[in-house]
């Protein structure tokens, strides 16, 4: 009776163990949570080129941007980008052209005083290198963009030991699908504006 008993056991034993082990195996790898950045606004560069009368582009920027994203830095994997830019902060060194760039004529900042980029995830193309195809809110109409961005570097900042992620992006958009037309059907102003996107963010 004993022996019967005890095989009985050694049996339950060793059919627990196999579920155990199956159930191991079947569970994900666990990883290291995505962690969510903050631009730092102290080092944000939002610039453009635009085209004026065919002989040279001109470089402008905004100069006040906020933003914040999640990034897995075990698997590579970005989401929740979000990146707020306030309009009435272009600057092109030029004064009237600033006052004109702010009018109805082209950013109308009075209505809406921000441009808003934002895309739920992206898609890896590289080692560091990612396709981040969203949507771009301007003058109160939104349209698909699509931001080709460089993961630079990550590590502890020497100035205050902050943890930082750097990143380069570029995209481009005709401002014509925004109904921003001054001067494009006369050629005087180009309708395509390259976006130069350069950015630390600091892990919260």
């Amino acid at each position: 009776m004993n022996a019967i008993r005890t095989t009985t056991r050694r049996h339950w034993r060793a059919a627990a163990a196999v579920v155990l082990l199956g159930t191991l195996a079947a569970a994900p790898q666990a990883h290291a949570a995505a962690a969510r950045y903050q631009l730092d606004p102290e080092h944000i560069t939002m610039g453009f080129l635009v085209e004026h009368l065919g002989y040279a582009k001109v470089l402008g920027m905004f100069r006040a941007a906020r933003g914040s994203y999640s990034f897995d830095e075990e698997t590579g994997a970005l989401s929740d980008v979000r990146i707020e830019v306030d309009t009435r902060s272009v600057f092109t060194n030029h004064a009237k052209r600033d006052q004109h760039l702010m009018s109805a004529d082209f950013l109308n900042v009075n209505e809406f005083p921000r441009m808003v980029f934002t895309a739920g995830s992206a898609r890896k193309t590289g080692e560091r290198s990612y396709e981040i195809a969203g949507q771009l809110e301007l003058v109160g109409r939104s349209q698909p963009l699509t931001l080709t961005a460089t993961w630079n570097k990550s590590g502890a900042s020497p100035i205050d030991k902050t943890y930082v992620m750097g990143v380069s992006a570029r995209g481009s958009f005709k401002r014509s699908s925004y109904g921003i037309k001054y001067g494009v059907d006369n050629g005087w102003v180009g309708d395509d504006v390259p976006l130069i996107v350069e950015f630390e963010a600091k892990r919260q």
